[in-house]
């Protein structure tokens, strides 16, 4: 199949390759002098040639062709002289209701030359039996090849573009500082591995409907997996609203919650998987130096922190007991309970006090009255009562125990680093609050380096 429809320019004359793929057709001569005689020879006033301006077959005599070529080619020097107004008188043309004889086969022991026969073919109807010429497939091939390497430089160019304007990760994947800014995540990199770590289970997640209902995923997704998560990246870290998202992402805000409700459970569900209670021997092999000074009184240490969301009585307000390793990791994390509940009645119903035992310490704010709670030693701040004084001892045990809690203030900034929970939480993702706060918390497990280089080790 030709790669396009070619026409003969010749007036009057009516082939096209479309109908007839077996008709030859030649491209004037390069040659000044020929190429004029060739425009002479049709009979067309003020004609331009070009490249795609071709003669058909027809109009050669049979000698004019080269023998023995299995392609049908030119002569040098040949022009067209068959045309419609310097033929002999035809016969009227038969109307497909009259019976047309067919022309019997020439008797190989007759007198007619069959040179001349194929001339009579040529000068009353269309040679069947011609091809294209060599070199005008040549050209035609090496030009389609010529567009289809420039459609496939156009479609780069258009992803390229796409990419550059569509809000998406992959728009960032350059800049380690927007990675930061956006995710909390410390490189793209960082990023990825951990989406490597999370990527087969995305196939197995169950999504939130407009019907309110849960259903297993298909290609009902808005935008790819990745940029899913990274709208709750951004959600997270950035505490930005539904509407704006929707509009960075272009998609609707409704199904801005959609993926935001779906990626709060998926993670809550995924990382809550993973053990992050430390067994006490684990503890002991990563103790950093800083801690040798109380472990004399102690044989190990866990860190407990309670995380409070807002201070202003005028607010409904969440609380939530984190618990660190001497480490730096995030080792416990309790529901969200209302900001009325007392910090000793937040330790007893997180559930930590069951994995607490005899040979363990953990460091509390001065507001957790629970020695009658736990079976293992507590490491608090002393009280001033009655405005006596701190002895000596109560003063290093003191200094010791603020000079650790700096640790548990730079690990609990960090999960306020995510910026959701700097404002006010709005009625559309409070049924998953709990869930968007447990995320946040593993996730900086996996977001940041250790609090301290030097523990690294």
């Amino acid at each position: 199949m030709r790669p396009r429809s070619e026409h003969c320019c010749v007036p009057l004359c009516v082939v096209s390759a479309r109908y007839n793929s077996t008709v030859s057709f030649h491209s004037f001569p390069v040659e000044e002098d020929l190429r004029k005689k060739w425009i002479a020879q049709i009979r067309r006033d003020d004609f331009q040639v070009n490249k795609n301006t071709k003669v058909c077959s027809v109009h050669f005599r049979h000698d004019d062709f080269m023998e023995g070529a299995r392609l049908k080619r030119l002569k040098k020097g040949v022009f067209p002289t068959l045309f419609e107004w310097n033929r002999q008188e035809q016969p009227p043309r038969l109307s497909v209701w009259e019976r047309r004889e067919r022309p019997l086969t020439p008797d190989p022991d007759s007198d007619v030359d069959q040179e001349d026969m194929d001339f009579d073919v040529e000068r009353t109807g269309h040679d069947y039996c011609s091809v294209p010429e060599a070199a005008a497939v040549d050209m035609v091939l090496h030009e389609n090849e010529e567009l289809k390497r420039e459609i496939e430089d156009v479609r780069k160019q258009l992803e390229q573009t796409k990419i550059t304007h569509r809000f998406g990760l992959r728009r960032f994947a350059g800049s380690d500082e927007d990675i930061r800014f956006y995710t909390r995540f410390a490189t793209y990199n960082h990023l990825m591995a951990f989406w490597e770590l999370i990527e087969p289970a995305t196939h197995r997640m169950i999504r939130v409907t407009n019907s309110k209902v849960f259903k297993e995923p298909g290609n009902t997704r808005a935008l790819p997996a990745i940029d899913e998560f990274f709208l709750f990246l951004m959600h997270l870290a950035l505490g930005l609203k539904q509407r704006d998202l929707g509009h960075r992402f272009q998609v609707h805000q409704t199904t801005v919650s959609r993926i935001v409700t779906t990626w709060a459970n998926f993670l809550y569900f995924v990382l809550g998987s993973v053990c992050i209670w430390m067994p006490k021997e684990k503890v002991r092999a990563h103790l950093p130096e800083e801690f040798h000074q109380i472990r004399c009184q102690t044989p190990s240490s866990l860190l407990l922190q309670s995380e409070v969301f807002s201070n202003y009585k005028s607010h409904c307000t969440f609380k939530a007991l984190v618990g660190m390793a001497p480490h730096g990791a995030i080792t416990f994390v309790s529901a969200l309970y209302a900001g009325s509940i007392s910090d000793r009645e937040l330790f007893k119903q997180s559930g930590i006090i069951n994995l607490l035992t005899p040979d363990m310490a953990i460091m509390v704010d001065k507001g957790f009255l629970i020695d009658s709670l736990v079976p293992c030693k507590i490491h608090r701040p002393v009280f001033l009562t009655n405005g006596k004084q701190m002895s000596a001892d109560e003063v290093t045990h003191t200094q010791s125990v603020a000079r650790l809690r700096v640790h548990v203030e730079r690990l609990i900034r960090r999960v306020k680093e995510h910026k959701l929970f700097d404002t006010v939480i709005p009625l559309s993702i409070s049924g998953s609050i709990n869930q968007l706060f447990t995320v946040a918390c593993l996730l900086v497990n996996y977001q940041c380096g250790p609090l301290v280089k030097a523990w690294s080790h």
